[in-house]
Formats: C-alpha cells, structure tokens, sequence
C-alpha cells in the first residue's frame, strides 16, 4: 500500500458510533498505519478542499466522487479490506496542495 492507492476499509463515524466500510484514498503509508481520507459520492456536500475524481477502470471507483480531506484517519494497515485502484499524479498535486491550505502550511 502507498499513497495514492484506493481501499475499501472501515472508515470510522466521527462520533466514533461506528463505522461504514467506504472507499479511502492513502495519504500516508507507514509500517503499522495508514493516514487516509475518505472517499464520498455526496456530491452535494463539497466543500472547498475536497477534489473531485471521476470513476474509471484505473481507481476503480463506480461513481463520480469527492475525496473528502477534512475526514481524515490514520488506521492499522490490517484494517484495509482490499485495493480498488490507484489515483494519477494529477489528483495527487490537488490532493497535496489542498492539504496545505487545511492546515495553514503556507
């Protein structure tokens, strides 16, 4: 696993009630956990530093869809429940690039 590839995992309510297993995208990979973001096909919801991915047969999402960075979690590796693809270097600059707006690295 490395950033940029796409999981199904279990991705946490932010109330900690439970949990939904969604798509995430990986930020951070290290040897125990993963950083990730959620992935959302509430188009309505977009917020400013969310970015916008289209499905195709390469991050093998179904839906158009957003990557929600102000839903982030860092979880055991273990918890992935499988790989569904991976995004371009494209997605991940406007990925970079508005995590640097969230949190003020600017």
């Amino acid at each position: 696993m490395k950033k940029g590839d796409i999981v199904l995992i279990p991705f946490p309510f932010t109330d900690l009630s439970g949990s939904k297993n969604r798509p995430a995208i990986i930020l951070v990979a290290s040897p125990l956990d993963i950083t990730v973001a959620f992935v959302s096909t509430q188009l309505k919801w977009k917020e400013a530093t969310d970015v916008e991915i289209q499905p195709n047969l390469k991050n093998g999402l179904k839906k158009a869809s957003l990557i929600r960075l102000s839903k982030l979690a860092t979880l055991d590796k273990t918890l992935a429940l499988g790989l569904l693809g991976n995004v371009d270097n494209t997605i991940l600059k406007e990925i970079d690039k508005n995590l640097i707006n969230i949190f003020g690295l600017v």
